[in-house]
């Protein structure tokens, strides 16, 4: 049987597998790309077909779209996935995908650009009538305006690079003294990473939650959400855990969000899957803070409590059919949230901790999913993002989800990297997390963790242990298992947690 469709996964790791997985459903042929750092990866050897890219570097590989696209031709592809990262918020590339008659899975050209750039956005919503963030609409055009625009909407304010996205570009400012020097800051690394100097302003909300509403919207007009998703617990500007339905939130708050993130869709003409989000204040005012015009990393929690698949929603409104559903045929059910796991020292700033998986072995059980994209004896590259896997729990109410979730972290087994499995328990466990409402500063309020020795520290210890019991046992029958016990108990204490 000849497949309807080929899509390219135009992404690697987790997204790709779970791209691959929804065209494994419908019955369409999957291709998969690849850097030279990934040609062993999972989501290369389950696609039908796989090509190289380049080296291992991003720039010279998964952002290089003109290569995407010749893969694409090559293969015979029908459509491409961008995923999320890399080309999915690229207007450029999609232009490109229509001219040669590839689908793409996605938005258009003109709702990437429109949302793209942080000051168009704020002016296309504010026309909407979507309430935004006091501040600029335009882009700031230097230090003077910065100043004049501070003392009318009052200290503290933010400054935002307008091409800005992961924490980037974003500075905070108390008091006006500090704000020429931010100025500067904030231009200088809108330009390092966005390669646009370009940044604006906006009022700081004091203990801001972050809440975001899942969107999906067809070519024919129709427009929906899927509810919301609290994302306050963040690690520098970044999200790590995930729940829905958010804690703590009116359902007066929660309906009128989900009003306006469909006002805000239709105003863009938009279509496929997107996310609005929203800061909230303690009394429940929300502010638009921008869209995300593309899946987001955290849809499993959506996918969970609602009963739906995103991404073949995805393929399905790229095609040109019509959505699956109505929004009066929508609802949430129980309870979701998502853990990122990642290969980082949290004791040492959240550094990246890049390296071999000597053990991966995730949990299992009722109302647990695992979205990864690595095995045991993979290696967690230096030249991507340090994600290992998101892990999501799903139950009838918040408090079991929490319970379940804290259940399968401590199953979760790794060894060979520093990871944050500890610094999640210690979030999930917290009273701020458990009781509610907590907000976008949750994190800086926990207590350091301790920093775990080197697994060399370790290994050489045990090592010495070893030479102990060795020098006082009277026989080598004894010895042996000895010898084996210690080394392994190494291996097992070196970044590894188990149950």
């Amino acid at each position: 049987m000849t497949a309807v469709h080929k899509v390219l996964v135009a992404n690697r790791g987790e997204i790709a597998l779970r791209v691959m997985r929804a065209c494994r459903e419908l019955g369409y042929a999957t291709v998969a790309v690849y850097s030279d750092a990934d040609a062993n990866s999972r989501h290369v050897a389950f696609a039908d077909q796989a090509v190289r890219l380049g080296p291992a570097p991003s720039a010279e590989s998964y952002l290089r779209g003109e290569l995407v696209l010749e893969a694409a031709q090559a293969t015979g592809a029908t459509m491409i996935h961008p995923g999320y990262g890399f080309l999915s918020e690229n207007a450029e590339f999609r232009n490109q995908c229509d001219a040669a008659g590839i689908v793409f899975v996605g938005p258009g050209a003109y709702a990437m650009t429109q949302m793209g750039i942080k000051t168009l956005a704020r002016q296309v919503m504010h026309a909407a009538g979507v309430p935004v963030v006091p501040g600029s609409l335009e882009p700031l055009k230097n230090v003077q305006e910065a100043l004049d625009i501070a003392n009318e909407i009052g200290y503290p304010v933010m400054l935002k690079a307008a091409a800005g996205g992961g924490g980037k570009g974003i500075r905070l400012i108390r008091e006006a003294q500090e704000l020429p020097a931010a100025f500067e800051g904030a231009v200088r690394e809108a330009v390092a990473y966005f390669k646009d100097p370009t940044v604006y302003m906006e009022k700081a909300i004091e203990r801001p939650r972050h809440v975001e509403i899942q969107v999906m919207a067809d070519r024919h007009g129709a427009a929906v959400h899927l509810f919301e998703r609290e994302c306050s617990v963040q690690r520098r500007n970044q999200k790590i855990i995930e729940e829905s339905p958010a804690a703590h939130l009116s359902d007066t708050t929660r309906l009128a969000m989900g009003e306006v993130a469909v006002r805000a869709a239709r105003a863009v003409q938009y279509e496929g899957a997107g996310t609005i989000e929203f800061l909230v204040d303690p009394k429940e005012n929300f502010y638009f803070m921008e869209m995300n015009t593309r899946l987001q990393v955290e849809h499993p929690v959506t996918e969970l409590v609602t009963g739906t698949d995103l991404v073949i929603e995805q393929l399905r409104v790229a095609q040109g059919l019509p959505l699956s559903w109505t929004q009066a045929q929508l609802s949430q059910r129980g309870h979701a949230i998502e853990c990122r796991l990642y290969a980082e020292d949290v004791a040492r700033g959240f550094l990246p901790s890049p390296g071999p998986l000597h053990v991966y072995r995730p949990p299992t059980g009722p109302g647990i999913r695992l979205d990864d994209g690595f095995c045991e004896g993979d290696v967690i590259s230096s030249f991507y993002d340090p994600m290992i896997a998101k892990l999501s729990a799903w139950a009838p109410t918040r408090e079991l989800a929490v319970r379940r979730m804290c259940a399968a972290l401590r199953a979760f087994e790794l060894g060979g990297i520093r990871h944050n499995i500890e610094h999640l328990l210690q979030i999930l466990e917290s009273d701020a997390f458990v009781t509610g409402p907590y907000d976008t500063g949750i994190v800086k309020t926990l207590a350091p963790l301790a920093e775990e020795p080197e697994a060399s520290e370790l290994v050489t210890a045990f090592a010495a242990l070893l030479t102990h019991r060795l020098a006082a046992s009277a026989s080598a029958a004894t010895a042996e298992p000895q010898a084996e016990g210690a080394w392994a108990l190494a291996a097992r204490s070196a970044g590894m947690r188990s149950h």
